[in-house]
């Protein structure tokens, strides 16, 4: 790799910022070619690849580039961050779930706290709860095994899979407290708790307080928009809610975010010819 790559890498960096992400794209992957391995460059192309739905791609390249040399330790938690958002959007969230796991073992970070906190939400939300019932009729109960005496032991026991289900969502409302202790004043990680509330528990009205204590502190947050905009369409105030999800639509959508920019929009255009 020769010195032009890297100012080639630098040049793609600065039309990324300008929002010339067509061709910054062509600049990195003539530089990656040609032998770039910088950590700032591989996340910041990764980013701009994720922001435009290319998960597989992103994904094989953060793995390709895991190892970069110079990497600190807060862009070693972006890239595990940015690798189990590709995995959530690929539709294998434990693995998305298990990578961030593993790295927060290591170390507790507010970037950490915020993703897996949401993964979490995602992975227990109601509508995702499986039907323990039919499947307990589906799978037959494997035999226990026994010790000398003929009685199974309790470290052999296998939890059924609603025993597993009941065990990783109380870890999970565990570490959604235990985020909110380590910063009390972090909007995403209070989202995620309203999320948790709402999607979870299935409590609305619980949750509310959550989203409105995250909107004091960053009133600009998509997701905790669009559900404080659940309340104002309930008490049929359309305008509140159209301001709301106006605002929310301005943002910058991630994958990480609950709904899209497609699904605000088409809710705006909807509350607007209702008027």
């Amino acid at each position: 790799m020769g010195f032009l790559t890297t100012i080639k890498a630098a040049r793609a960096y600065r039309l990324q910022q300008k929002g010339q992400k067509d061709e910054a794209k062509k600049l990195y992957e003539e530089a990656f070619a040609e032998g770039l391995n910088d950590p700032r460059y591989n996340l910041a192309y990764a980013l701009m690849i994720i922001r435009n739905g290319e998960y597989q791609k992103a994904k094989e390249f953060l793995v390709k580039h895991q190892k970069a040399p110079g990497m600190t330790q807060s862009q070693r938690v972006t890239l595990l961050v940015d690798y189990a958002a590709c995995c959530f959007r690929l539709g294998n969230l434990d693995k998305g779930i298990d990578t961030l796991e593993q790295q927060f073992r290591k170390t507790e970070t507010s970037l950490l706290y915020q993703t897996l906190g949401y993964l979490y939400v995602e992975k227990y939300a109601a509508e995702n709860k499986p039907d323990f019932e039919q499947q307990a009729e589906a799978v037959e109960e494997p035999a226990a095994q026994e010790t000398e005496n003929g009685e199974g032991t309790e470290s052999e026991k296998k939890l059924s899979p609603q025993e597993e289900w009941e065990a990783g969502l109380a870890k999970a409302e565990e570490f959604l407290n235990k985020s909110l202790e380590y910063d009390d004043e972090d909007p995403i990680c209070l989202d995620n708790m309203g999320q948790f509330v709402y999607r979870v528990k299935e409590d609305k009205a619980g949750a509310k307080t959550w989203f409105e204590k995250a909107i004091a502190i960053k009133d600009s947050q998509i997701d905790t928009l669009y559900f404080l905009s659940r309340y104002d369409l309930e008490n049929g105030d359309k305008e509140a809610a159209l301001e709301k999800l106006e605002k929310a639509a301005a943002g910058r959508f991630s994958p990480l975010n609950y709904c899209n920019k497609e699904t605000v929009e088409k809710e705006i255009a909807t509350l607007k010819g209702a008027n």
